[in-house]
């Protein structure tokens, strides 16, 4: 799927559960659960699949909204993946199927897509889901007032229609390559409950009515989402009852609530995995650990608008004067692969040819010099008497943190005076990326399967709520997204943004730090997790998952 996120943690998959309630721990207690020995001793045990249960999870950020294709970010996406449904989904294989729909059918010009929707859909209110409500989500996505950062994917469809209330087409004024991708995260929004409504400022946005296998009961700020299962779900009934999104915005408080067993699944860090949980046998007996390769990367990204970033040599600099395998070495223990294109190692879109910035800071200080810079008595850089310094913000993850100090350190040996500030993750979103009011951030995107990039590299795609939130703008690199939106032919395409790929490293407005991968944890009491993992991930058709009623928490808790 395409849908970009900003990524403020490594969630392992779009599906996976997050969750909880922070009167958690005490009810536990106080309500009893079967002893230990016991739990232990049946985790191993195989069980017939089953209704019933909680999961419980954690997220390091909290929604700004659950309407996610006006919030566009993770923690948004995550919940409301529960919640709302899309005409298309992607299989265990990543073949594209339908979710709302039965099928499709694409013109012979590949102008025009007809999608046939299931019959008898409804809301979770019990009301109608008809094409009325995909037409109605498409036009609230490409307005303007709406300033949702997927439009441009959707912007290009010339015509709308639903002709009945199980038809819907759009046509294209010329073949668009990402087209059925793109219908595949269009979460399809309900027309009765929204119509005539502000989507920024709605009570929809904390009070969602979808239609997929969940519903929300509750959510406390701060502290859980609470979601319960939908029974007029349009795609049957998921196994578990209830999921419980705790919010606890530090990796190491989440860890303790994984060990003591108060949730049940998180993403991990690489010393939780590699060193925590594999030297302590208790741990090894109650989880399972998961490891993929994920579809995102870690990046140090320029604010172009501010001086001296809008310099090429400056960036370049800063690109060989930081040593991206320490990072990876030091940080994520090994754990990532260094990386040359925005793209995921492995695939077809990935440039082989491309290599990334080598640790080379005599290189750097020569491109400081020829830009300009001189050091001063105290060993800073400085042009026109400005000294080249800046501050590196990032969201409180720890990995970034630690990224960012390596980073600092490396910096300050070619004459750079780099600051370090951690920011609250829905503070860091609004006050400093929607606004423009930052220097450098270490931040990371969470990317989909098809290869256009168009949302955040595009000149076009600059200001308010969108993803090119750096300012980023190259004729050239908006020809070649331009080109491959349009481009049918997969091995045309393949040259277009391997070209692309090339251009945007020599111009470096970001700097790969690395790619990742998802490192998760979950306790053996979920059962149903497909093994070995699909390539769709550890979280698809987690509606599966099931808690055996032996091991299930007292039920008291999720109330």
């Amino acid at each position: 799927m395409k849908k970009l996120a900003f990524l403020n943690n490594s969630l392992t998959n779009r599906n996976a559960k997050n969750g909880s309630v922070f009167l958690l721990i005490f009810l536990l207690t106080a309500c009893g659960q079967p002893s230990q020995q016991t739990k232990q001793q049946d985790l191993n045990k195989t069980y017939p699949s089953q209704a019933g249960g909680t999961l419980i999870d954690a997220m390091l950020g909290e929604p700004s909204s659950l309407i996610s294709m006006i919030a566009g970010e993770a923690p948004s996406s995550a919940i409301t993946a529960n919640i709302f449904n899309k005409l298309l989904k992607y299989n265990k294989n990543l073949d594209l199927e339908g979710e709302l729909v039965t099928g499709w059918q694409v013109s012979a010009d590949q102008k025009t897509i007809t999608f046939k929707l299931k019959p008898n859909l409804k809301w979770a209110d019990g009301k109608p889901l008809t094409s009325a409500d995909v037409l109605w989500t498409w036009q609230a996505v490409t307005a303007d007032k709406n300033g949702s950062p997927y439009a441009s994917d959707f912007q290009l469809v010339k015509k709308a229609e639903a002709p009945d209330a199980l038809t819907f087409s759009v046509t294209y004024s010329e073949p668009y390559a990402p087209a059925l991708d793109s219908w595949a995260g269009l979460q399809v929004l309900p027309k009765h409950l929204l119509e005539g409504k502000d989507l920024h400022t709605t009570a929809f946005a904390r009070k969602p009515v979808g239609s997929s296998y969940y519903q929300l009961d509750n959510w406390s700020t701060g502290e859980n989402i609470k979601l319960s299962r939908n029974p007029s779900s349009v795609l049957g009934q998921a196994n578990i009852d209830h999921l419980v999104s705790r919010i606890i915005p530090d990796t190491s408080a989440q860890f303790l609530e994984l060990m003591a067993g108060n949730i049940d699944s998180m993403s991990l860090d690489p010393t939780q995995f590699s060193r925590i949980v594999p030297a302590r046998p208790q741990l090894n007996e109650k989880l399972n650990l998961y490891k993929e390769l994920g579809s995102g990367y870690t990046y140090m990204g320029f604010n172009l608008k501010h001086k001296p970033f809008d310099d090429v040599r400056v960036r370049q600099a800063i690109n060989y004067a930081i040593d991206k395998q320490e990072i990876i070495d030091g940080v994520y223990l090994g754990l990532g692969i260094n990386i040359a294109s925005p793209y995921k190692p492995g695939t077809r879109w990935s440039n082989p040819d491309l290599q990334p910035y080598p640790y080379n800071p005599t290189k750097a200080k020569a491109l400081l010099k020829e830009a300009g810079f001189v050091a001063n008595s105290n060993g800073i850089l400085e042009r026109d008497g400005k000294p080249l310094t800046f501050e590196i913000i990032t969201n409180q993850n720890k990995e970034r943190e630690k990224s960012a100090v390596l980073i600092q350190r490396r910096l300050k040996s070619v004459g750079i005076d780099a600051k370090i500030r951690a920011i609250e993750w829905a503070s860091f979103i609004s006050r400093f990326i929607k606004t423009g009011d930052f220097d450098v951030v270490v931040l990371g995107w969470s990317l989909g399967l098809d290869p256009d990039q168009y949302s955040i590299w595009h000149s076009s795609q600059q200001g308010g709520d969108k993803f090119n939130f750096i300012g980023y703008g190259n004729p050239v690199v908006d020809k070649l997204l331009e080109q491959g939106r349009t481009e049918l032919d997969p091995d045309k395409r393949q040259k277009i943004y391997h070209e692309f790929a090339k251009v945007l490293l020599e111009d470096s407005p970001v700097i790969y730090l690395s790619a990742g991968y998802g490192l998760s944890a979950i306790h053996k009491r979920v059962k149903g997790i497909a093994n070995p993992i699909p390539p769709a991930g550890v979280g698809f058709e987690s509606e599966k998952w099931y808690i055996p009623e032996p091991l299930r928490r007292n039920e008291m808790t999720a109330n």
